[in-house]
């Protein structure tokens, strides 16, 4: 009887395991495991595997599947467990495609995503959980756990975090670098990767498209030294889609691609998503040339093969999961379970006692709005099952779109779209169906068309115009249109084309670069008016509005404002007009900047697009059936002037999130309204001071003090009253979701360790509690709490800097950007942008004086560049020295240049000033 290879052998640990499976691989077929699209080994009966099962909140691309709440709909409902439950359910269901269909679909599944919701612009808004890296960690960890499952060893899929790092912009999202500085970078972006990781709930990652701090992200020296260090397992680094392809491409980071995925590899990522031959010939080409060793190859296989070993691949009898059966997709368990996270991603904004709606005693209701019949799919849903609706699901006896039906007429005739899309003459009184449309307006100047004859819209298959498409779909949304005035009417650019609806001699309509047919548009049914006419003869009207998750904010478009979509403001002033008693039910992927409705209509539901129960879920909500207990995981704003600059990464500078902000939201994170009230009292702490090590207990007493049964999301945040640096005003640090009976009461417990209280020294470039004092705030939202004490935490106090300075560990900056640096300890510099740039270092330590000062630097092709260094003021405090910075084309040959300076004793804040754009400096050094 021949032995079984230790690969296959249980008994082994996975280590010894995978080391023998690479033992027994030749070079060809290790390379051959570096794409999406592993290649099967058969001479070792090792079949082949693919990584990339999209799973962000169902199954995605592969069928029918169950359809949950976007990702940021099941983050609001602040529910670890959950979210866990929904992990699994969705880890179950790629289990079983997996085994109907073992070669298209991977166990590899690519989620959840953990990029932060710094700006709520942009466009994948909705794939993220919260603009808290804390709270982000703790629902990303359990979602994960979900999909992986519970057993130390098998995994029933391997979940994998998106997009190491700093990713939270479309526009131009492979050339922009998130630039921020080391306290952003510790305290904000990586933190939300290593919950997930250090607790073993995901056991992959995929890097980013963009840049960090000038580097692109897939050559990023974190992926060794920060992100595989939170894990004592094998990580398993994937490559975004033909983003190892950019490097030698869009972003020009090597002159030819053999380059470009040799640095990859040698950088940590060790599967890349591109083209499989192209992979194998750049990969077989850097070897040859000495760009990669075989190490490097086994480094990367060596993790890729930890994870399929632990997926059970080698071991189908011990596999805990291979008896899935694809009975599980879509059972009744899932899509309970579809309708409870549903339900608890409704969050009540606003309500001033007209919800729950009675429906004995509500009356005639109407569903108002162009998404109280539709349930949307985005770009990472599954194939719903079924799709259940606003409309039906509420009884309602009344609806109007609230969109316009027009006519589009040319000097020829209509424009007609049975069965192709034409202009043709029309001699009737009456303009037939075939020739009406109806305008469905996502805003930004975005529209479409949808024949009122045959529901459907129209659309572009390359060169040819079609009328069958069910909706705004696909990668590129090609049944977008925009309406372009012109001095005699109006013509139609076909968004993703940009080309324009021309009409030929034979009347059928295609495509023209710059000779469009004109149309005159006319309104035969204005949307808003046919709306405000049907909330008038109502009892109550259920306004349903909010976005398309494929048009004007998705992946690949930033939105440019927080405005809502198109006609919709129209809309919503028009029904409250007509009807007092209006409801707003919004749906959609991020926040809007809605005041006029806090402040006008009597109350307001919003909800993320929920899947297949999305409606029956509202209603539940809306007629109380279900309590509202959904809470936001991100600050809506008042106004995108609130907001700063989509690219600048640096929240702290710019007050952002909800952490820095200083305004007042229009509804604060945290918050979210129930159908009870409840009371807080008698906050009290184990102990009023605390050491780094130590840990104290907070406790509240709660109460329900409304007449109904409801959830309680009880928040714990602190702030710190005095430091070094800018802190934040406020930060989460735990919560508890309780449900409570009318009167009933409980104590609600929080422990705080001393420690999670650090934060990033950029004196000393480690964590450090600080000497202070801290108010613990425990309530309802980040702008609502009801209770505080102060806890004394004795700590460190943060001692003068050294002489010896980094550049970019500064305490402030203006005018300045970090550089990647070859060759230097940190590996970035500081880089002037403007002719005025700065730099400041707060508390240097000068003792009784210093002699002399080094910078090492450089100035591209600028022969007169200079940095200045000032004392204490950065107009008026004294010169130390003026430095010209040497001439030189590359960053790896910087080059050190000194000056005598007085002796000045004592601590003083120092400025580098920067004369120029375009200097860099990586260190100061004071002898």
């Amino acid at each position: 009887m021949t032995e079984s290879p230790v690969f296959r052998d249980p008994h082994h640990k996975v280590a010894a395991r995978v080391l023998d499976l690479l033992s027994r691989l030749s070079l060809t077929e290790k390379i051959g495991l570096l794409n999406q699209h592993q290649a099967a080994v058969p001479r070792l009966g090792v079949d082949a595997f693919r990584t990339g099962t999209e799973a962000l909140h169902g199954v995605a691309w592969l069928g029918v599947a169950t359809a949950f709440p976007q990702a940021i709909g099941l983050a609001s409902s602040w529910n670890p467990e959950l979210l866990r439950r929904v992990g699994e359910a969705v880890g179950t269901e790629v289990r079983a495609m997996h085994h109907r269909d073992p070669q298209n679909v991977g166990l590899n599944v690519w989620a959840p995503v953990v990029n932060l919701l710094r700006d709520p612009r942009w466009g994948r808004n909705e794939e993220g959980y919260a603009e808290d890296p804390w709270l982000t960690g703790t629902l990303s960890t359990a979602y994960s756990r979900g999909l992986r499952g519970d057993h130390p060893l098998w995994l029933r899929t391997a979940p994998t975090l998106k997009h190491f790092l700093a990713y939270n912009n479309e526009t131009d999202r492979c050339l922009t670098s998130s630039n921020m500085p080391p306290r952003v970078l510790h305290e904000y972006e990586l933190p939300a990767f290593r919950h997930a990781l250090a607790d073993g709930a995901a056991v992959a990652v995929m890097a980013s498209y963009n840049l960090v701090n000038g580097l692109p992200a897939h050559l990023s020296p974190m992926i060794e030294d920060t992100l595989r260090s939170w894990s004592e397992e094998d990580i398993m680094v994937v490559g975004d889609a033909w983003a190892v392809h950019n490097l030698a491409g869009d972003q020009h980071w090597y002159e030819d691609h053999v380059a470009g995925f040799a640095a990859a590899l040698r950088a940590g990522i060790d599967c890349v998503t591109e083209d499989l031959p192209a992979t194998l010939s750049n990969f077989t080409a850097a070897h040859e040339r000495g760009l990669i060793t075989e190490s490097h190859i086994d480094a990367a296989v060596r993790h890729i093969l930890s994870i399929r070993v632990r997926l059970g691949e080698f071991n189908p009898v011990e596999d805990p999961y291979r008896h899935i059966g694809p009975e599980v997709i879509d059972c009744a368990e899932h899509r309970e379970l579809a309708h409870e996270a549903a339900v608890a991603s409704a969050v009540l904004l606003t309500n001033d006692g007209i919800l729950p709606l009675d429906p004995g005693t509500a009356g005639r209701i109407a569903v108002i709005g162009p998404l109280g019949d539709q349930v949307f799919d985005d770009w990472y849903s599954g194939t719903l099952p079924y799709r259940t609706t606003l409309r039906a699901a509420s009884g309602a006896t009344l609806f109007a779109e609230g969109v316009d039906r027009v006519a589009l007429r040319s000097a020829s005739g209509f424009l007609w779209a049975s069965p192709h899309l034409r202009v043709r003459p029309n001699d009737a009184e009456v303009v037939p169906d075939e020739a009406l449309f109806d305008v469905l307006d996502w805003g930004e100047e975005t529209i479409s068309l949808r024949s009122v004859a045959t529901g459907l819209f129209i659309g572009a298959d390359d060169d040819h115009l079609v009328t069958d498409r069910p909706g705004p779909n696909g990668w590129e949304v090609r049944e977008t249109f925009r309406l372009i005035s012109v001095p005699q009417g109006v013509v139609l650019r076909h968004a993703q084309s940009d080309r324009f609806l021309k009409a030929g001699d034979d009347g059928l309509v295609g495509f023209s670069a710059d000779d469009p047919t004109v149309f005159t548009v006319d309104v035969l049914v204005d949307g808003v008016t046919a709306a405000a006419e049907a909330a008038a003869s109502a009892d109550v009207v259920l306004l349903a509005l909010g976005n398309h998750p494929l048009v004007a904010g998705r992946e690949t478009a930033d939105r440019r404002d927080l405005d809502l979509p198109g006609t919709q403001d129209d809309l919503m002033r028009a029904v409250r007009a007509a009807n007092p008693r209006t409801v707003l039910v919004l749906t959609s992927s991020y926040p809007y900047a809605i005041g006029w409705a806090r402040d006008n209509l009597p109350a307001v539901l919003w909800s993320a697009h929920g899947g297949q129960e999305h409606g029956a879920a509202l209603a539940d909500v809306l007629f109380g059936r279900a309590e509202p207990t959904g809470r936001l995981t991100q600050t809506w704003y008042t106004d995108d002037g609130d907001l700063p600059d989509l690219l600048d990464y640096d929240i702290i500078a710019s007050d952002a999130t909800y952490l820095y902000f200083r305004g007042v939201p229009l509804f604060g994170f945290g918050h979210g309204l129930g159908y009870t009230t409840f009371h807080y009292e008698n906050l009290r702490l184990s102990s009023d001071s605390v050491d780094p090590s130590g840990t104290v207990t907070a406790e509240i007493d709660v109460i329900n003090t409304g007449s109904r049964p409801g959830d309680e999301v009880v928040q714990l945040y602190t702030r710190q009253q005095r430091s070094r640096v800018k802190q934040p005003l406020r930060q989460l640090r735990d919560f508890r979701r309780i449900h409570l009976l009318p009167g009933e009461r409980t104590t609600v417990t929080f422990t705080l360790p001393a420690n999670s209280l650090a934060f990033w020294d950029v004196t000393r470039s480690r964590w450090v509690v600080e000497d202070a004092t801290v108010t613990i705030a425990v309530g309802r939202s980040s702008t609502d709490w009801r209770q505080t004490a102060p806890l004394r935490v004795r700590a460190e106090t943060i001692p003068p800097r050294c002489p010896t300075l980094r550049l970019t560990d500064n305490d402030g900056y203006a005018g300045t950007t970090p550089v990647p640096v070859p060759g230097t300890d940190s590996g970035e510099g500081l880089r002037s942008l403007t002719a005025d740039a700065w730099a400041v270092f707060d508390d240097v330590d000068f003792g009784q004086g210093r002699a002399r000062v080094r910078v090492r630097g450089q100035a591209p092709e600028i022969s007169s560049a200079l940095i200045t260094i000032r004392l204490d003021d950065p107009i008026a405090g004294q010169v130390l020295a003026i430095l010209p910075m040497p001439v030189s084309a590359e960053l790896d040959q910087l080059t050190e240049v000194s000056a005598e300076i007085p002796r000045i004793p004592g601590h003083h804040d120092v400025f580098i000033q920067f004369n120029a754009p375009h200097i860099t400096a990586t260190t100061v050094h004071f002898d």
